[in-house]
């Protein structure tokens, strides 16, 4: 009995060490307990890929400024915020996909490539400077000008996302 409850005193003591460790940094959510940043900016995206979309830098901008707007309490400033986002396209392609006979494609890949220098200037230790992708296919039979437009959208989506859960969401 003396054994069984050594036991079970060291194994709450060694929980309650571990899960408060744990919380100095997250808690089980996976969110900071205590939130140091309240502002952000999203600087400007110019498009330096070598085939240009004029409306994919102004498209992209703006998502990510919404995204932060909505699914985050941080405000928005011009420049010099707690978090900052910066940098390019660096990619915007279409690359045959599926071939088949006679060498026809069957698909289309669009892929948009983003750089993206994310400061934190609260918690420097969290900022990075790095590369996101992000495709969608389509029919090779449709025209690109008919699908560039909502095949952007869907991209641009997913690349926020991604951005998104790589800083804000700290996953």
């Amino acid at each position: 009995m003396l054994k069984r409850n050594l036991l079970l005193i060291t194994v709450v003591i060694l929980l309650a060490g571990f899960v408060s460790s744990c919380s100095v940094k997250y808690n089980f959510t996976g969110s900071k307990p205590m939130i140091l940043e309240k502002t952000f900016t999203v600087y400007y995206f110019p498009n330096r890929a070598r085939l240009i979309n004029p409306t994919l830098s102004q498209s992209f901008t703006e998502e990510l400024r919404e995204k932060l707007t909505r699914q985050t309490s941080l405000n928005e400033l011009s420049e010099s915020g707690d978090l900052e986002f910066e940098g390019q396209i660096t990619g915007y392609e279409f690359r045959p996909m599926s071939i088949q006979k006679q060498d026809e494609s069957a698909q289309t890949r669009l892929t948009i490539t983003i750089n993206v220098k994310y400061t934190n200037n609260q918690v420097p230790e969290e900022s990075f400077e790095k590369s996101f992708s992000a495709y969608e296919d389509f029919d090779s039979n449709l025209s690109i000008s008919s699908v560039e437009e909502e095949l952007s959208a869907e991209i641009i989506e997913k690349l926020t996302d991604d951005i998104f859960n790589a800083t804000i969401a700290n996953w």
